[in-house]
C-alpha cells in the first residue's frame, strides 16, 4: 500500500487562482493501493485519513481504477458486507461497486473541470476526480476542492475590479483592463455553465432554457419547430471495447459531425438551430421554423456525416464503425399541446428507430 501526503491541504485551495489555473495547481492526493490487498486494510485507510475521498487501484503498479469511499462505505454497510468483503482483495468490491470514473487531464482548467463534475449523473456527482499528470501517474482530487476553488477564481476576479474602482490613482488604461479581464471571466463562466464540457456542444441546461424561450416564440407566430433525437449505437459496448477515453474521443467527433451536418444544411434550417448533448451517448438538435420533412433530411445528413467518420466499432451489431439511431418529431406550439408532448414524441422515433434495425431516421407522426 502506497501513501504520499500531499503538499497543500485538500480543504485549502493555493491562492491567486485565475481564469487559467489548471489541477497542477491543485492540492492533489496520493493514495494508491494494489487491488490485491485487503478491503480490510483499506478500511482502515478511510477510518485513518477521514477526508480522503477515494483510493486509486493498481496492478503491479499500473492504474486499474478508482473506488470512492462513498461507494466503499456502502457497500461494506450492507448486510453481511463486512463478512463478505474484509478479508478479500478489493479487487472483488471494486468490480461489483464499479461505475464511470471522471478522469482528466493535469493541464485541465480548474474552471473546466468544476463543468465535467457536476454535470455528471446525481449518483456520481460526489465521486473524486482522477487526475493523470503523466502517463501512469494519476492522482485525487476531491470534487468539494474544485467548486471551493473555482468560487475563489470568481471572487478574484470581482475584487480585483472593486479595488481599482475605488482606488483614485487608477488610470483610464488600468480600469478599461480590469473591466475586460472582468468581463471575460463572467463571459467564459456564462460559456462554461451552458456548454458540454467534453464535447462543446450546448448541454442539457442550455438544451432546456432554449426550447422554452423558443417555445413561446413560435407558439406566438404559430410557426413550426422539429426535435432530432440522436443516440450512438451500441455505445455501451464501445466503451467496454475501446475503453472510456477513446469513448470521450468518439462522443467529441459525433458532436462535431452533428454541428457540421445541421449547419451545412444551407437554405433548409436557420441558424436559430442548436445543437446539444441530451445524455451520455445522446444528443439533440432543436429545429425552429422546420417542417417534418426538412427535419428528416437534416436527421438523413446527420445519420451519414457520421458514418463516414468511420470509427471502427467491431462489437457493433449493425456496422463495423460507430451508427447513430435517430427519432424526428415536429408540431407548432399552442395551449393543447406542451415541450414535454414534443421531446416524448421525438424518443419514440427515436425507439422505433432502434426496433427496427438502427443505423437510421424515423419519424413519429405523434399523437399529441
Amino acid at each position: 500500500m502506497e501513501f504520499i501526503a500531499p503538499s497543500n491541504s485538500p480543504e485549502k485551495p493555493p491562492e491567486n487562482l485565475t481564469l487559467e489555473s489548471t489541477l497542477k495547481d491543485m492540492a492533489v492526493l496520493n493514495f494508491q493501493i494494489e487491488a490485491s490487498s485487503l478491503a480490510k486494510d483499506v478500511a482502515r485507510l478511510f477510518q485513518s485519513h477521514p477526508l480522503l475521498p477515494g483510493v486509486i487501484l493498481t496492478v503491479n503498479g499500473d492504474f486499474l481504477g478508482m473506488i470512492s469511499r462513498r461507494r466503499f462505505m456502502e457497500r461494506m454497510s450492507r448486510p453481511y458486507g463486512v463478512d463478505i468483503f474484509a478479508c478479500r482483495p478489493i479487487m472483488a468490491l471494486y468490480q461489483i461497486a464499479q461505475t464511470d470514473i471522471l478522469i482528466l487531464p493535469g493541464v485541465a482548467l480548474i474552471v473546466m473541470a468544476a463543468q465535467r463534475a457536476v454535470q455528471r449523473p446525481p449518483e456520481q456527482l460526489y465521486e473524486p476526480i482522477v487526475v493523470q499528470l503523466a502517463p501512469q501517474v494519476y492522482r485525487l482530487l476531491d470534487v468539494h476542492q474544485v467548486l471551493v476553488a473555482l468560487s475563489q477564481i470568481h471572487q478574484q476576479a470581482t475584487w480585483y475590479i472593486s479595488e481599482l474602482y475605488y482606488n483614485l490613482s487608477v488610470t483610464q488604461s488600468e480600469l478599461e483592463a480590469a473591466n475586460s479581464q472582468l468581463k471575460t471571466a463572467n463571459s467564459e463562466l456564462y460559456r462554461l455553465a451552458n456548454s458540454d464540457g467534453l464535447t462543446q456542444v450546448a448541454n442539457r441546461r442550455c438544451f432546456n432554457q432554449y426550447l422554452e424561450k423558443t417555445w413561446q416564440e413560435l407558439g406566438e407566430q404559430t410557426a413550426e419547430i422539429s426535435l432530432i433525437l440522436c443516440d450512438i449505437d451500441f455505445f455501451k459496448k464501445y466503451n467496454d471495447t475501446y475503453g472510456h477515453q477513446a469513448g470521450d474521443a468518439c462522443l467529441q467527433q459525433v458532436a462535431q459531425a452533428i454541428v457540421d451536418a445541421v449547419k451545412n444544411s444551407a437554405g433548409e434550417v436557420s441558424e436559430e438551430a442548436l445543437v446539444a448533448r441530451y445524455g451520455g451517448e445522446e444528443f439533440a438538435v432543436i429545429l425552429p421554423r422546420t417542417s417534418p420533412e426538412i427535419a428528416v433530411a437534416i436527421g438523413e445528413q446527420i445519420r451519414v456525416w457520421v458514418k463516414k467518420l468511420e470509427i471502427e466499432n467491431i462489437n457493433s451489431a449493425v456496422s463495423a464503425c460507430v451508427t447513430l439511431s435517430l427519432g424526428v418529431a415536429s408540431t407548432v406550439p399552442g395551449l393543447e399541446i406542451s415541450k414535454k408532448d414534443l421531446i416524448a414524441a421525438a424518443d419514440r422515433s427515436l425507439y422505433q428507430a432502434k426496433d427496427a434495425g438502427r443505423d437510421r431516421v424515423h419519424f413519429c407522426l405523434a399523437n399529441f
